[in-house]
Order: C-alpha cells, then structure tokens, then sequence
C-alpha cells in the first residue's frame, strides 16, 4: 500500500518539558522547539558529588522521592528553575543554598547543574518482570553526550497508544504523566493500537514549522510505575507494556527543523 506523503495523524493535546532531570515537569500552552529539544527542557539536572552520576528516578532505590519535587523554568532571558520541595516551599536557582537544601531533602550530597559532566552515567534499577533480559537489578547506563538526555531530546506519545494499554489493563490508570512524554498527540476516535510502533524513521511535521524526525521506539522502565501526585504506584503499568509490546511505549526524535508549537496544531506524518 503507498503511503500518504503528508498523512494527518491528529493534533497537540498536551505539551510537557522538565527543567530538572527526573524531577516532576510543567505543563505548557505553547513552547519553542530548539535544536536541543523544547526549550529549557532537561536544562537542569543533579549531580550526586559521591559517585559523579547524573540523579535519575531510573534507581528509585537510591532516589526514591524525586517525583515528589516538582520543577518550573522561570521566565526571562537567564532561564533559573524554581523547584517546589515536597513540604511544599519553594526554592530557586540561582540561590547559594539550593545544593544544601536539595541535600538535606534526598538524603544525598548533590548538586544542581546545567554542566554535563564529560561523561555523564547514570543508574538504573531493573525489576523483576517476566521479560526483561536483566530482573531485580542495579546498572549504570550512559547518556547522550553534552546534555542530560537519555537517548533522544523528544519524546512523542499518542492518545492510541495509552488507549491500547489501557485496553489491556483496565484496572489501572494509564495516564501520559507515567510516561513523561514532550508531546501527545490526540489520535482522536482511532482504534486502541500502538500506532507509533512503525515510525522508526519517519518524520513528523508540528503545526507550520518543526518537523521532527523519529529515531527509535522508547524502551520503558521502573519510572513509569513510580506513584505521582494522584497516581499510585502500580507496577502492573510496566509489566502491561512489558507484555504487550515489548516494554516499548511512545518514540524518541530528533528535530530537524526548530520552531513554535501549541497545544492543538496538526500533526502530520511525512515519508
């Protein structure tokens, strides 16, 4: 069958960034796309000063709160962070006590960068799920060179996606939170499938400018099943992806052409 050179998939329905690395992100109405990704998004991240690994709620084990910190980039050409602690104040960066206080907070010495290490690694724990290579596991991975991005600085997820897993696990709430996505995209009434499982690849056009290209399917781990404001943990989340498509959940992209995005533009997928 001939593919569609401009195929209209569906539109913007949420719009996520997060300034600091594995800490909970901001919701946005509209958002520059940079060559880097979403503007400010992963700008910040933690650094642990005992083993010089970038902080990631990958290892819940040594970092079992960090979705109880939330962060907000805030306006202005300097681009500080604001981070809501989870006893509910709030501190700044720039501010000479924010390391202190996110110590004392994660129990941890570490410190709050925009400096990538030269190597940047972090930790990742691996449950113990029927389907996974390596179960009830510690391991360190690296990153993407010169950022605090795992693999890829665009992460794209379709309502027709949540809707199969959701299908497949009823009793659960399948909510984008768990997934941490930069865009999902509405699908609308299409059927309950994993529709971006064939975009490896492909390029996705946004609104009037950015076009992004897909460069793999997203591998999941234990942060999806970690609990988060009103969504409890469940590990079924994991086990269901696990199952069902091989832990895969969304895709990773790159962006060819930067721009303006906002919630409800179009989104096409080209050849």
């Amino acid at each position: 069958m001939q593919i569609e050179k401009n195929l209209g998939i569906g539109s913007v329905r949420e719009l996520w960034r997060y300034p600091v690395k594995s800490m909970l992100g901001e919701q946005l109405g509209t958002v520059t796309v940079t060559e880097r990704g979403l503007q400010g998004d992963r700008r910040f991240a933690l650094l642990d000063r005992e083993t010089g690994h970038v902080v990631s709620a990958k290892n819940p084990k040594r970092w079992p709160s960090l979705f109880t910190f939330q962060a907000r980039l805030l306006p202005g050409a300097s681009m500080g962070v604001e981070i809501t602690l989870p006893d509910g104040r709030i501190v700044t960066e720039p501010l000479r006590e924010v390391d202190a206080v996110l110590s004392q907070q994660l129990g941890r010495t570490v410190m709050l960068t925009t400096v990538p290490p030269a190597q940047p690694m972090l930790e990742q724990y691996l449950p113990s799920l029927d389907g996974l290579v390596e179960r009830d596991s510690e391991t360190t991975a690296k990153i993407l060179p010169a950022t605090f991005f795992d693999e890829a600085p665009v992460h794209i997820l379709t309502t027709a996606t949540l809707e199969a897993l959701q299908s497949r696990y009823p009793d659960g709430r399948v909510d984008a939170r768990r997934f941490r996505p930069n865009v999902v995209i509405d699908t609308g009434t299409s059927a309950p499938i994993f529709l971006e499982n064939d975009w490896k690849g492909r390029v996705l056009a946004i609104g009037a400018h950015v076009r992004l290209a897909v460069t793999s399917l997203c591998a999941r781990c234990v942060m999806t099943t970690l609990p988060q404001h009103d969504l409890p943990q469940d590990r079924e989340i994991l086990r269901t992806a696990v199952q069902h498509n091989h832990g895969m959940v969304g895709v990773l992209a790159t962006v060819l052409t930067p721009g303006f995005v906002q919630a409800g533009d179009i989104v096409r997928l080209e050849e």
